[in-house]
């Protein structure tokens, strides 16, 4: 068990980098985009609550932890903020 965890359909964010190599289509296995936000976190939790609702994880991208997070920067830059 773990903290309650929040989720949202969303579209496919523009800003997203493709993946390499790309992500094998499959008929039978639905796509959609979530949000999940967690305040507590576990080893594969986002994969494993995705699996247990018939929706398994074809990509998993963490835009924030804490007080740091992507926005602003491209694939391949850093930023080191105190």
């Amino acid at each position: 068990m773990t903290a309650p965890a929040g989720a949202r359909l969303v579209e496919e964010p523009d800003w997203l980098w493709l993946r390499q190599p790309s992500i094998r289509y499959r008929r039978n296995v639905s796509t959609a985009w979530l949000e999940i936000t967690l305040t507590e976190g576990r080893n594969r939790q986002v994969r494993r609550m995705t699996a247990a609702v018939g929706h398994p994880t074809l990509r998993l991208v963490r835009v924030r932890i804490g007080m740091w997070s992507l926005d602003g920067l491209r694939p391949g830059e850093w930023n080191f903020r105190r």
